[in-house]
Parts: C-alpha cells; sequence; structure tokens
C-alpha cells in the first residue's frame, strides 16, 4: 500500500470525515457549512478538512474569508482499486463455500422413492 493510500484510509477511518465527504458530493460547501450538522467548532471542523486535504480526497479555495470545499474523486479511486482486489478474494472464497455446502446438502438429501411424486 502506498503512502498516499495510507493517508486516504486514515481519513476514511472517521465517521465525521466520511460524513463531510457523503455532503461534498452534492456539491461545495463551506467550512461552515461542513461543521454545521456535527455541532462541533470551526477549528475541530478545521483539522476534519486538513486530514481530507491531506489525503487529497478534497480541495479547498480561499474566496475572500470564505474556505470552500469540493470533493476530489480520484484518490477514492485508487482506494477502490485496492479494495477491489479483497473483494475478487472473498467472493472467490464464498463461491468454493456456497458449492461445498450444495454438494454437502445433496448429499443428505435422500433420493425419491419410486412411483411417489416429489
Amino acid at each position: 500500500m502506498t503512502p498516499q493510500l495510507d493517508t486516504v484510509f486514515h481519513a476514511l477511518g472517521d465517521a465525521t470525515r466520511r460524513r463531510m465527504l457523503r455532503e461534498l458530493a452534492n456539491g461545495e460547501r463551506t467550512v461552515g457549512q461542513l461543521a454545521e450538522p456535527f455541532s462541533i467548532s470551526l477549528a475541530a471542523a478545521s483539522k476534519h478538512i486538513k486530514a481530507l486535504e491531506t489525503a487529497g480526497l478534497i480541495q479547498r479555495e480561499v474566496r475572500g474569508r470564505t474556505h470552500l470545499c469540493r470533493l476530489d474523486p480520484g484518490p477514492l479511486a485508487d482506494a477502490h482499486e485496492w479494495l477491489n482486489f479483497y473483494e475478487h478474494f472473498w467472493t472467490s472464497r464464498l463461491d468454493v463455500l456456497d458449492r461445498l455446502l450444495r454438494e454437502e446438502d445433496a448429499r443428505k438429501t435422500p433420493p425419491p422413492k419410486e412411483g411417489t411424486d416429489r
């Protein structure tokens, strides 16, 4: 895993930051707008935003005294690619388990008796 992915997963490890990213998926927001649903100070919101910014997940633009944030989905694509490997790993393992359980069930089910409908 690259250092960039480390910072992405660190940023995504916090529920407040994940919610902020979800908000930013709907369009750019000010720091105040991002802080509002959490009842946290602007300083605390700024720390969360800085973690997202360090991970490359958001871009911040200063317009006068207003800090506008917008989502940068590129690092999320990299994280998704990394996770995709494990999705394939577990899917193949679960497919094998499913096949084995079906074979076991088939061996336990008695064959139908002749002359009876099933």
